[in-house]
């Protein structure tokens, strides 16, 4: 009897919870108990930070009497450097690859150089020499894979330094911390998504059932945006959204891509079609849900290799001005919250409007970044849930146009390094896909003219 009254009680009290939930989600009203509840994580952390470099300069001054020398040499070098805690290396640009719209004419050059007298001196190749031991140290691909590396520690993620028992009141403070984020926090926020993704899909069954017209693409705008936001509470997520007046209402939206996350981070805000491979599983659940309700492009994995029917289907949807705004992650691929690497071309190549967005994670609450070569969805989600939080900014960009005479790829790298900027973000040329398959037989031609065009200079 006695367990059945707990059992009672805690069954009235989540439910209390998920209809007060729902209740502020639907009339857009917030109480700010998330953002406090981020205020206080930064006092932990900062009191963590600085019981951290107590510890760090203790050990400092007790190493500093034995190799005072050895670090003098250190402090001297100029290659090596810490920027964003991942990158160890400052590169020269002379080595990175051009990417043009024009591809290698092999026979041309193989020709001009047959023709042309070369002279070969040793030392023309020191900069590829140097070029190879630093990618050996660590390339600038590789990192990019992995996650962020935090200042200071932030009480969650798992290090060998044992900072935890740095003195009994941080002992305490993480031991409280670890029970409250699997005790409580993680059963609330499983709860929550799975009532979330049951709401979305009762929604967005019910919307898809309504004519067209301008009532349903609006209700569907509100009734999404409250989904979204549900779904947003099971990851106590803090989104800080910037230059509003910027929001795009149609045409085309790129942002760089960290997390599947960055999806429901944006359409917590407004509305977006969205394009993609279909799925199977807990995505291809929201995937059938979103297409009741709005237009989305979901496409086999066959039909993704066939760009110019990709390519159709998204000129016929931004062609209607009755579409919402389609969102795309041009890097086709995750990168872990500190660079942008390069766009894929195709999205711009439509025509029309861009409109840039930047999206940039704290990773003192939690890492938002899924390293989908060495975690499943279920695990990616289970590290979102037992994280702090998960609180990024978001900048709304003004709208870009292609300019005359600049081709596809002139016009994604100028929308990337625009993106880069504003978020605060490492602009790289490398492909993303790098880290599934290996470099490009053009890149390598692309890099042996490079070389022949220095000894012609010679």
């Amino acid at each position: 009897m006695f367990f059945l009254s707990i059992i009672d009680t805690v069954t009235v009290t989540f439910s209390l919870f998920i209809v007060f939930l729902i209740t502020l989600s639907a009339i857009n009203k917030s109480i700010k108990a998330r953002r406090a509840y981020v205020n206080l994580l930064l006092r932990v952390f900062e009191y963590g930070r600085v019981s951290e470099g107590k510890l760090n300069s203790n050990i400092n001054s007790r190493s500093r009497s034995k190799s005072h020398q050895i670090t003098e040499d250190a402090n001297k070098s100029e290659k090596l450097v810490a920027v964003n805690g991942n990158t160890l290396i400052n590169r020269d640009n002379v080595l990175l690859p051009t990417l043009t719209e024009n591809t290698l004419d092999k026979e041309k050059f193989t020709a001009t150089i047959k023709d042309e007298k070369i002279s070969f001196n040793f030392e023309e190749c020191l900069d590829y020499i140097k070029a190879g031991v630093e990618a050996i140290i660590e390339d600038e691909v590789t990192s990019r894979f992995e996650a962020e590396q935090l200042r200071s520690w932030n009480l969650l993620a798992r290090t060998n330094c044992r900072y935890e028992f740095i003195n009994w009141k941080i002992t305490l403070i993480w031991v409280i911390g670890f029970t409250v984020r699997y005790s409580i926090l993680m059963p609330l926020r499983v709860f929550v998504c799975f009532v979330g993704v049951i709401w979305l899909t009762i929604c967005t069954a019910v919307v898809g059932y309504m004519p067209e017209g301008e009532s349903k693409r609006q209700l569907v705008n509100d009734i999404l945006k409250h989904c979204f936001s549900v779904l947003s509470s099971a990851i106590s997520a803090v989104i800080n959204y910037h230059n509003e007046e910027n929001r795009p209402n149609t045409g085309i939206c790129v942002a760089n891509h960290t997390s599947p996350i960055d999806a429901l981070v944006l359409m917590c805000d407004t509305t977006y079609s969205l394009i993609g491979q279909r799925h199977g599983g807990f995505l291809g659940i929201l995937q059938r849900a979103l297409a009741r309700a709005s237009p989305h492009i979901w496409f086999e994995r066959a039909e993704a290799k066939d760009r110019h029917a990709v390519a159709e289907r998204l000129k016929q949807h931004v062609s209607n001005p009755n579409n919402p705004p389609i969102l795309i992650f041009p890097e086709g691929t995750c990168i872990n919250n500190t660079s942008v690497m390069q766009f894929k071309k195709g999205s711009f190549e439509v025509g029309g409007v861009i409109y840039p967005v930047a999206i940039k994670y704290d990773p003192r609450f939690g890492d938002a970044f899924w390293n989908s070569s060495r975690y499943s969805m279920l695990q990616y989600l289970y590290m979102m849930m037992t994280s702090w939080a998960i609180v990024c900014d978001v900048w709304y960009l003004p709208p870009m146009y292609r300019q005359k005479e600049e081709s596809a790829i002139d016009f994604a790298n100028r929308v990337k390094g625009v993106i880069a900027k504003q978020g605060g973000l490492v602009d790289l040329v490398w492909d993303g896909q790098l880290k599934r398959m290996k470099p490009k037989k053009e890149w390598k031609e692309m890099q042996q003219v490079e070389f022949i065009k220095r000894l012609k200079a010679d």
